[in-house]
């Protein structure tokens, strides 16, 4: 497996061939890309919850991320790789 490069900002980039396999419906290959956008997904699915007492507590939103999940799912499929 190549080594991930990482762009302007010192993040880390899903590899290419990754991409490229994931485009083609490879599992592993969408499921490493899932992994790689797992936190961001997650932050964006933080709802504020508030308990029986009033108090506010951040929570994901299982159902917010899981269609998160989907939708970068059908992106990732959909994807052509021009060359």
């Amino acid at each position: 497996m190549k080594t991930a490069r990482k762009n302007a900002n010192n993040q880390k980039l899903v590899p290419f061939d990754v991409i490229k396999e994931a485009s083609e419906g490879d599992i592993l290959s969408i499921n490493q890309i899932l992994k790689h956008y797992e936190g961001y997904i997650a932050r964006l699915s933080v709802r504020k919850m508030y308990d029986e007492y009033g108090g506010i507590h951040d929570c994901v939103d299982e159902t917010l991320r899981r269609r998160l999940e989907t939708k970068l799912i059908k992106t990732i499929i959909g994807f052509k790789i021009k060359r």
